[in-house]
Formats: structure tokens, sequence, C-alpha cells
């Protein structure tokens, strides 16, 4: 048996009010995963429709239920599955049925033999509603440009994750729509491959278009935590610098005019902008500073490092 097939898989399926398609969801999986050690790993988030007694009925011995005491959302779900799954490579999607696990062999293989460490899906003939459809086509489009990531399919949940990324994933919020880009921040080798997708076999979507402006407020967030978690005063403090110079350069101008040409600047509306921009500045540049002051905090008391090592070699027991 190669090394797929024996190490352990866990996958890991947030579920909310899904009691009609769980038990054919798991019936699925093991056909699917048929000569595999897995364990498939349910985390209720707080269903109301008997989710819980259904996945609880079935008494499966490969099958793990995680109940969380209230609804926490999509991405702490998640983040509970991950933190318990067991396996050493970990299998995320979603519990309406849309993924299929007959894909998870193939998506395996690149993650056990060339190396990757997550495997991602891409939804090639998409059986969703247009409603679900435009935040993914924002996000995805959003992430191309500013993270210079071409991931075409963000929101496929169907992934594959070695452990020490998946371990790695810091899941908060909303994070879920994201977590391909979080793993590239990790310094994730990924690999994107087409996957199946079928319609919604029972339920209803808990999607809307009220997730278009939640998509764009997470990938700036992601976006500022990318690149100046380390150094926030080069963000605060340059926004600062700039509008104390132009208050300066706006108050310079109007003593030109008061005492150069006599005129009265008392009632004029640029006096009152030009002390704005340098209070506004000196705000930033403060904010900047403090949490240069919380970074600092939060490696040091915790002993964390600000960068991450893949591995180690020693050079004269490298074979050539």
């Amino acid at each position: 048996m190669d090394l797929v097939t024996t190490s352990l898989l866990s996958v890991v399926i947030p579920v909310f009010n899904e009691s009609e398609n769980v038990v054919l969801l798991t019936e699925k999986i093991h056909e699917s995963l048929t000569g595999y050690n897995y364990q498939i790993v349910y985390i209720d988030d707080f269903s109301f429709d008997g989710t819980r007694k259904v996945i609880k009925d079935m008494k499966d011995d490969k099958v793990h239920l995680i109940s969380l005491k209230r609804n926490y959302g999509q991405s702490l779900a998640l983040a509970a599955g991950i933190d318990y799954a067991q396996g050493e490579y970990i299998i995320t999607m979603d519990g309406d049925m849309q993924n299929d696990p007959s894909d998870i062999p193939g998506m395996l293989h690149y993650v056990v033999n060339d190396d990757y460490d997550v495997v991602t899906g891409i939804r090639a003939k998409r059986k969703d509603s247009f409603v679900k459809k435009i935040p993914s086509k924002i996000a995805n489009a959003v992430i191309r440009r500013t993270a210079k990531l071409d991931i075409k399919d963000n929101g496929c949940a169907l992934k594959v994750f070695t452990k020490e990324i998946a371990k790695d994933l810091n899941l908060y919020g909303e994070m879920h729509r994201f977590i391909t880009l979080l793993a590239h921040f990790e310094g994730a080798r990924i690999k994107q491959v087409p996957v199946k997708h079928h319609a919604r076999h029972a339920g209803s979507s808990k999607y809307g278009l009220e997730r278009v402006f939640k998509v764009v407020a997470d990938i700036m967030l992601l976006l500022f935590i990318r690149k100046y978690f380390q150094r926030p005063i080069h963000f605060f403090g340059i926004f600062g610098v700039i509008l104390i110079l132009i208050g300066i350069i706006t108050n310079l101008y109007l003593l030109v005019v008061k005492f150069g040409l006599g005129e009265d600047i008392g009632s004029r509306p640029l006096l009152t902008f030009g002390m704005m921009f340098i209070l506004a500045g000196i705000q930033l540049f403060t904010i900047g500073i403090v949490m240069e002051l919380l970074i600092r905090t939060y490696y040091e008391s915790q002993k964390k490092r600000p960068y991450r090592v893949k591995d180690v070699a020693i050079a004269d027991q490298i074979q050539p």
C-alpha cells in the first residue's frame, strides 16, 4: 500500500441545517474513499433542523461529530474541524452535496506525489445561481489583481491540505472564503484542478448579495495584514506624514497671504482644512507607533518569530 492509503485522511465538513444531505454525502464519501484510512468530521454549527440527530443516528465509526454551542459561522466551524482533525492530510468540503467526493483521490495524488501543500478545485461547470456567482467573481478578480495570486476559483470549498499548512491557518470572521489565499501567505505550494460541481441536492442556500460587501471588506483586511502586519508604521506613518506636510504647506500659504498680502484668513475654510490635515496626520502617525508596539508585544510575549522555516538541510548531507 502507498503512503496515501496508509496515512489517515480527515474530511472536514461544516454543516448548518443540512439534515437532508448528510446521510447521502456520507455514503458518497465512503464510496469514493474505499481502501483509504479516513475519518469524516462533521461540525454542526448549531443547526435547528435535526442535523445533529441525523448524524448521530448513522452510528458510523468513521463519522465524528463536533457540535458547537451556538452559530459561529462557517469560518469558525471549519477552524474547529481542522483543529480536531487527526489526519496527515485534511480535506475540506461543503455539506450541501455540491462538491463531489469522487474528486478527492485525484486531488490527493498531487499533494502526496508532487509535493504540493494545497490542491484546490475549480468548478468548471458551476451549478449555482447568479446571486452566488457575483461575490465569487468579484473576489477572484480582486485577489488576482492585488495579491498576485492567480487562483481561478477561491470559492470552491473542496480542497486538500497537508496537515502542517491546515493547522497553521488562522480562520476567523468569514475568512473561509480566502482559505487558499491564507495558505499562500503561509508559503504553500498550490495546485488547481478542475472538479465536478452539482446543483444543491436539498435544503436552501445560505448566501445572498450582502456577501459582496463582506468579500470586499475581508479582502482589504487580508491585504493589509499581508503587507503591513509586521510594519504598520509604514502604512499609518507614511499617510500621517503626507497629511502633516499638506497641512503645513496649506498653513504656510495662508501665512504668506496674511502677512505678505495683508488679507484676512480667519474666515477661510482653507485654514480649517490645514489644521485638520495636521491633526489627522499626527493621529495616524501615533496609531502607527502604537501598532508597532502591539506587534512587538504579540511576538515577544508569545515567543513567536516573525518568519517561518520550511525545512533545514546540512550541505554535506545532501545527496548529489
